[in-house]
């Protein structure tokens, strides 16, 4: 392939696709918004199939990442008062793939990403405006800047707010789930029995997520119902959340407090309304700005790094963009729309009534292991037949 593609957008989707594009000499430009990238935000997860995406790419990366993270033993999801409804030992996962579910800062995954693409081929603070097309070369890219490029393809890494997809899909939705997050890095230490362990408290109409992310460091995140575009004053923010789960494990509260105000976020959960194709000539979406989930499965960094490794390979193998844009869709459609589709369920499973509560507990309880262990080697297997040798 010598045909040049621009990747808009420098998060974790675009960075490991320009990663992904370096593996296998594909020509690229990636222009960010950001001019510098710092180590903000909060936490993120990143399950075996995003791993072996990252391991394919380089081991000294995946060693790099994991050195930085905390991987897990056991994923939990508990009640209100940190007992377990669900409890899965990661044994078996280690086994099959090597590796476990661990967590990270957000940011500084970012960083060591980065810091591993081709210099040359990433191009900060510039923040994208629009499209068009011309007739010496397919598109010209529009930055905020006011400067213009040419370019053959775009591949559009914009994420859920994508203004690439907007351009290509105007009738593209977002759907608001009915909740709203906040989410934080506490400085703490975890008792030594759940350093290890990746977990989520429901109950009371509400959801808590916790996991260590380095030495002293936990990421939390806090769920409830609400009308959507509410803001908060950050000087009462942390009394807000305490007195929210004032209900809960006495952890919950300790993690809110031992947490600066100002790296305390909230934001909406929303998603994408499904859409039937990502891509139209030479622009193609991925990551969120294709299918965006709410964050329920821990899927959405995944399934953007899961995006990269079979985009850059359809890519590879294929002499025309617009095919492997489409061979891209078809491949990944079904279990892209199947997770979409579960996070929703589960965001509206955590967060019911007391009713409901009990059933879904009950419900949870009874699983067979067996029938956990298939959904969890489904979820993360990653298919290496595709893979192109550089």
């Amino acid at each position: 392939m010598t045909e040049s593609i621009s990747i808009v957008g420098g998060g974790i989707g675009g960075l490991v696709t320009a990663l992904s594009f370096d593996k296998l000499n594909i020509p690229y430009k990636l222009y960010e918004r950001a001019v510098s990238l710092e180590v903000v935000g909060a936490g993120i997860w990143l399950s075996p199939n995003a791993l072996q995406v990252l391991e394919w790419i380089n081991p000294s990366l995946l060693q790099e990442i994991q050195n930085t993270g905390n991987t897990f033993n056991r994923i939990m999801v508990a009640n209100h008062k940190l007992k377990p409804i669900s409890d899965s030992k990661q044994d078996f996962v280690q086994e099959k793939f090597g590796y476990t579910t661990m967590a990270i800062h957000r940011g500084k995954l970012q960083q060591i990403l980065y810091e591993y693409v081709q210099q040359e081929n990433i191009i900060l603070g510039k923040d994208f405006r629009e499209y068009a097309e011309n007739d010496e070369k397919p598109y010209e890219l529009y930055f905020e800047d006011g400067s213009v490029v040419n370019t053959n393809s775009i591949i559009g890494a914009d994420g859920i707010n994508s203004k690439i997809r907007k351009q290509l899909f105007p009738n593209s939705k977002l759907r608001y789930s009915g909740q709203t997050c906040w989410r934080g890095v506490s400085n703490y230490n975890l008792d030594a029995q759940l350093e290890s362990v990746g977990f989520t408290l429901w109950g009371k109409k509400l959801q808590f997520g916790v996991s260590k992310i380095s030495e002293g460091k936990v990421y939390w995140f806090a769920v409830k119902l609400s009308a959507p575009n509410l803001t908060d004053d950050k000087k009462s923010i942390k009394s807000l959340l305490v007195t929210m789960f004032s209900e809960y494990d006495p952890l919950v509260t300790d993690l809110i407090k031992n947490t600066p105000n100002e790296t305390i976020f909230r934001g909406d959960l929303s998603d994408l309304e499904l859409l039937n194709k990502w891509n139209s000539g030479n622009i193609c979406l991925i990551g969120d700005a294709a299918h965006s989930m709410t964050p329920d499965l821990g899927q959405g960094g995944a399934q953007a790094i899961e995006d990269a490794f079979y985009l850059s390979n359809f890519i590879k193998e294929t002499n025309k963009l617009e095919s492997a844009f489409n061979k891209f869709y078809a491949y990944r459609k079904t279990k892209v729309e199947k997770l979409v589709k579960q996070s929703r369920l589960t965001s509206k499973i955590a967060i019911t009534n007391r009713f409901m509560e009990v059933i879904r507990n009950l419900v949870l309880k009874r699983t067979p292991e067996s029938y956990m262990k298939k959904q969890m080697f489904e979820l993360y297997k990653l298919d290496k037949t595709i893979v192109n040798n550089p």
